[in-house]
């Protein structure tokens, strides 16, 4: 089964998908490829698969993905590969834009997936944003707050809904969601 974390750039996706990696035994998850440039908390082949243009453009050519999309100005992507390696294991969680979300729901046929938007007020996610530790710079929030209308736009393609206010919280309910998914 695939879990999909998903919602606004700044929602707290991956904070969200690596408490559920502590407390599910036999989860895993798979790291997107990206051409953004690596961030201080950033672990190459843990947090992202990071890759020049001209590479990521070569896999694309090469029908590498199951998705791709250019996201804040970088390419990202989800290797067709490493998900069916994974998927084969058991449960697998991947934080990925609304997009991808889309895409890999159509796509992925013969895998469960269940998609989860993580919902956070414009306002409060101005206020992550420009508090963050890795100080994102202006222009990217900027670009981040810009897409939320549209992300925001994409719920009704979504299993489930939640308001990611407070973490505890959220990653009990969505660890029941996939209990309850795990047994359907």
């Amino acid at each position: 089964m695939l879990v999909i974390l998903s919602g606004v750039a700044g929602a707290g996706k991956d904070t969200v998908r690596k408490e559920l990696m502590k407390k599910i035994e036999g989860a895993t998850s798979i790291p997107s490829y990206t051409t953004r440039e690596p961030r201080a908390d950033d672990i190459p082949g843990i947090t992202y698969n990071f890759i020049t243009k001209e590479e990521f453009e070569k896999k694309i050519d090469e029908g590498e993905f199951y998705e791709y999309d250019i996201h804040h100005n970088n390419y990202y992507g989800t290797s067709k590969k490493i998900l069916d390696e994974k998927a084969k294991t058991g449960l697998v969680i991947k934080d990925i834009e609304v997009n991808g979300t889309e895409v890999l729901k159509k796509t992925l046929t013969n895998t469960k997936v269940v998609t989860i938007f993580l919902r956070v007020p414009k306002q409060e996610l101005q206020h992550r944003l420009e508090n963050r530790i890795d100080r994102l710079p202006r222009e990217e929030i900027i670009l981040r707050l810009n897409r939320f209308d549209y992300e925001e736009s994409k719920i009704a393609n979504y299993d489930y809904v939640l308001k990611n206010d407070n973490l505890e919280k959220t990653v009990e309910i969505i660890k029941t969601i996939i209990e309850h998914e795990m047994k359907l």
